[in-house]
């Protein structure tokens, strides 16, 4: 279960927080046409026939690939393509992929400074989904009178294609009734060769090619063809969560490139994956504390009224799932693993927390209904049953930017500190040292945890939350350093925050993408 907490997916976040309906007055719809705008600034040798590029720009629909996709895709104001880059930028003249792009034209096209090409997370969350959910509230402010807001699906997800595939919707769902709590000698052998198995997969429903060049090193450069193919210049981005990886590698890759960027949710890309997971179920640990005292405040709470006792009180509600899940309803049933991601689910945001005390409120009664409901979101699971390949591709990409832990005590020393960093998620068992699949993952890391090198690069602005679950705000503090770039305090709990209904970040970090204007030093916003 230890490297599954590191599944950020925080385009969760981002859509529950963000979503909303179109607009009373739709725009009128966008005739389908060819725009011929590359190449634009500086071109690798090689690639000149990438950057360069043509977009024929069209309807939306054909690129959905879930239920709330073909619902959002239908504002007639979108318009999407596809864009051509090189499966192996080694081999540029080779195999070639191709990235959805959705587009949301700026209302004031005279006056427009360019493209804001926007990543939600993950990694394996689709921007394109996001661009269409945010469409409607940013349509009509600053930022959408002078950008053209471009959401992507990176290589391999959502509507891009080829895209990364391991498990089947029922493999999913038979993946999430094991909880692999069994950490005996016999149990670790079980759950490594369960690992092994899904790697397997991967590699069987998955091009070794595609596995081998999914990574943050491969989608920066992506983004620096279609900046180009899009006619600007310099790139001026938003990236949430693992977004600002991305970020982060295409200064350092392309620092000559960059108008601006937001990064919101920093992840520390200094730090190797295990101490950042550890150091995340610090923050879950603080969520959850501060649900607990909110809880302990109402007349009635799932976990009492004692906030020093709600961990134990978590642990006694939920371990007996391990050996005996309970019905959900529908035929399905709720596990521990998916009894803790539904915890998780919830800590992300305040507004979530209500469900969650009702959720573990049913589940004493013996109904695990409504965390299964929270599950359920967060793994992106519609009522069809059917998943994105947002955790398939989280998996791809996590193995070949991630340096391997392959020794079994290194595995089991890290378990070791997340319980102690998250003691509510001790499932009471001893440290495993089980390995995850990409010990056994069929190609070569292509990445590494280092601080990037970004030499001469415009200011950028990092946006870090105090009560941040998911990326805590250390991270952030560090990457506005290694980017020598301006940071943006926000006091409050949540993950991510930028176009998400809060004035103070959303006027600062709007006025620095428009006019480049940096906030003071120690600038901060509130919760209020």
């Amino acid at each position: 279960m230890v490297n599954r907490l590191l599944t950020v997916l925080s385009a969760l976040a981002v859509l529950s927080a963000a979503a909303c309906s179109l607009p009373e007055q739709t725009p009128p719809p966008l005739q389908p046409h060819i725009d011929q705008k590359g190449p634009a600034g500086p071109v690798p040798p090689g690639l000149e026939r990438y950057y360069g590029q043509p977009l024929n720009w069209g309807p939306c629909a054909p690129f959905a690939t879930s239920e709330s996709d073909r619902a959002s895709y239908a504002d007639p104001g979108l318009e999407c393509a596809r864009v051509a880059v090189p499966m192996d930028y080694a081999d540029p003249q080779g195999e070639v992929v191709t990235i959805g792009v959705l587009r949301n034209p700026a209302t004031d096209q005279p006056q427009k400074v360019g493209s804001l090409l926007i990543n939600p997370g993950g990694p394996g969350a689709s921007g394109m989904s996001t661009a269409a959910s945010l469409a409607g509230s940013v349509r009509d402010s600053a930022l959408g009178e002078r950008f053209d807001l471009i959401g992507f699906d990176p290589r391999g997800i959502g509507a891009s294609e080829p895209a990364v595939r391991c498990l089947t919707d029922q493999e999913r769902d038979a993946k999430r009734l094991d909880s692999d709590a069994d950490t005996s000698p016999s149990g670790v052998a079980e759950t490594e060769q369960e690992e092994r198995d899904y790697a397997g997969k991967c590699a069987e429903r998955t091009s070794a090619k595609l596995l081998a060049n999914v990574g943050t090193r491969d989608v920066a450069k992506d983004m620096d063809v279609l900046r180009s193919a899009l006619g600007d210049q310099k790139l001026s981005y938003l990236g949430y969560s693992y977004g600002t990886r991305i970020g982060a590698e295409y200064a350092e890759q392309f620092p000559g490139n960059v108008r601006a960027m937001v990064l919101d949710g920093a992840i520390d890309p200094g730090q190797s994956a295990i101490d950042t997971l550890v150091a995340q179920g610090a923050g879950f640990q603080q969520a959850f504390d501060g649900f607990a005292a909110w809880c302990a405040a109402r007349q009635q709470c799932s976990l009492g009224h004692d906030p020093k006792a709600a961990s134990a009180q978590f642990q006694q509600i939920v371990r007996p799932l391990a050996d005996d899940p309970v019905r959900a309803g529908d035929g399905r049933e709720l596990s521990y693993s998916d009894a803790t991601m539904a915890a998780i689910q919830a800590l992300y945001a305040p507004s979530l927390w209500d469900q969650l005390d009702g959720g573990l409120a049913e589940l004493r009664q013996g109904s695990g209904r409504s965390l299964l409901t929270l599950a359920d979101s967060y793994f992106s699971r519609d009522e069809q049953g059917r998943y994105p390949n947002t955790n398939d591709a989280f998996d791809a990409v996590h193995c070949v930017d991630d340096q391997r832990v392959l020794d079994p005590e290194q595995r089991r020393e890290a378990d070791r500190r997340y319980r102690e960093a998250a003691p509510f998620l001790d499932d009471g068992n001893p440290p495993s040292a089980a390995r995850d699949m990409c010990a056994f993952w069929p190609v070569p890391v292509t990445g590494e945890p280092t601080a990037p090198e970004v030499g001469a690069l415009p200011p950028t602005l990092v946006i870090s939350t105090t009560g941040d679950p998911a990326t805590p705000y250390a991270a952030g503090v560090k990457l506005a350093e290694a980017l020598h770039g301006h940071l943006l305090t926000y006091e409050g709990t949540r993950h991510t925050v930028f176009l998400q209904g809060v004035t103070c970040v959303d006027d600062t970090a709007t006025k620095y993408l428009i006019d480049l204007t940096v906030p003071a030093n120690g600038a901060r916003c509130a919760e209020k």
